[in-house]
């Protein structure tokens, strides 16, 4: 079964960072890794749904064909803490999409 995949990513070429979310296109972590980072990405979090957790981002439904653009901007993404249900964690923000990437990461 496919699992659901959150990657956070930065092009030097063109300046910009992206969050994209898998949910049924890759088996592995490392699928989803490597097919941006073929593709000129500097991967800077990669999480499965087990790891990370949603601010003010839902969750994708299943689709086995694509990728979900969840937020992008120019520059690298803005390191911050957020709160979630009353436990700080360092979160990582684009544009104005915030997440945690690792839940066992409190601040």
């Amino acid at each position: 079964m496919n699992k659901y995949f959150r990657i956070t990513a930065y092009h030097a070429g063109e300046d910009m960072c992206c969050i994209i979310d898998s949910y049924g296109i890759f088996e592995k972590q490392f699928q989803f890794t490597f097919y941006l980072y073929d593709r000129g990405f500097e991967i800077l979090h990669v999480s499965d749904e087990d790891k990370f957790l949603d601010v003010n981002i839902s969750r994708t439904d299943y689709d086995p064909d694509k990728m979900a653009l969840r937020a992008y901007m120019k520059g690298r993404p803005i390191e911050t803490t957020a709160m979630v249900n009353g436990v700080k964690y360092q979160a990582v923000m684009v544009e104005d999409k915030v997440y945690v990437p690792n839940k066992y990461h409190r601040v």
